[in-house]
């Protein structure tokens, strides 16, 4: 039996202009707000500032995929999530929220406390089962370019033909979702940038952003904080990245993409506000 999410799950304005996707990390190691998180007052803080300022999705995640990371495992990322997700849909019931996550367990019990997206950092690559959850739950789905895991990812940068090969992958992702009745309205195409990339190969992809549109999918850019935007700044903080964020995020608008996933919602706002007014009116 499917089952279908009662309201609409797509922002206000979806494809008219840049959506903002904004950050709510639940992991006490992510590599720019690991910990910043930790009770409820803040979270359901960060929620309302994050309404207040123009977020069209809030992405939750309880297992951080930045290299290195350690994997905790379902039971304990539905531990972490279950609680604030389930806190924030009764304080804002109308609130879209998307769940960062690959592991299929965590994506059915989030979908069934109210989820409204799942974005999967390996597309499917690592939990198939998890394309059978987004397909009874008809949602939208976040499928991204990645390659190994959060331990090997930056050993996998080696590409022959870079976008190419991103293509090339994201198109056996997009085929496997679709062989699993997910339909093709609810895809959402991710070449990931940062995972299993260097800093060339980032800029290559975002200089290119156009190849992306033969697949005629909704577009996600994650390039928020990133170490590539740290290395081009000399900045080793990832929270005083939010400049180069934002340069991106223009970059985006120009290029026409759907929705751009950050930290700093206000000042993506703001910026997008006055790009899309140039790019996309």
């Amino acid at each position: 039996m499917q089952i279908t999410n009662k309201k609409n799950s797509w922002p206000k304005g979806w494809g008219q202009k840049t959506s903002i996707m904004g950050v709510i990390n639940l992991t006490p190691d992510s590599f720019s707000d690991g910990g910043d998180l930790d009770s409820s007052k803040k979270v359901l803080n960060q929620v309302k500032n994050f309404l207040f300022n123009g977020v069209d999705v809030i992405d939750l995640g309880a297992q951080s995929t930045r290299p290195g990371a350690e994997e905790v495992g379902s039971n304990i990322e539905i531990k972490r999530l279950i609680p604030y997700l389930k806190l924030i849909k009764s304080e804002y019931p109308d609130v879209l929220i998307s769940i960062d996550t690959f592991n299929s367990e965590v994506a059915y019990e989030a979908l069934l406390y109210g989820a409204d997206w799942i974005n999967d950092v390996t597309g499917g690559r690592r939990d198939r089962e998890i394309l059978d959850v987004v397909s009874k739950f008809n949602c939208p789905y976040v499928v991204t370019h990645s390659r190994g895991n959060s331990k090997n990812m930056n050993q996998l940068s080696k590409y022959d033909n870079l976008l190419k090969e991103i293509k090339s992958s994201l198109e056996r992702l997009i085929n496997n979702a679709l062989e699993k009745n997910i339909s093709k309205k609810n895809i959402i195409i991710d070449p990931g940038i940062g995972f299993s990339k260097n800093i060339n190969q980032n800029l290559e992809i975002l200089r290119n952003l156009d190849v992306f549109r033969n697949f005629d999918l909704p577009i996600l850019i994650g390039a928020s904080r990133k170490r590539f935007i740290g290395e081009i700044l000399n900045e080793i903080n990832p929270k005083e990245r939010d400049i180069g964020t934002l340069a991106i995020s223009c970059l985006c608008s120009h290029f026409k993409i759907d929705i751009v996933r950050v930290h700093n919602v206000k000042m993506n706002y703001q910026i997008l506000k006055v790009a899309d007014r140039i790019y996309r009116k």
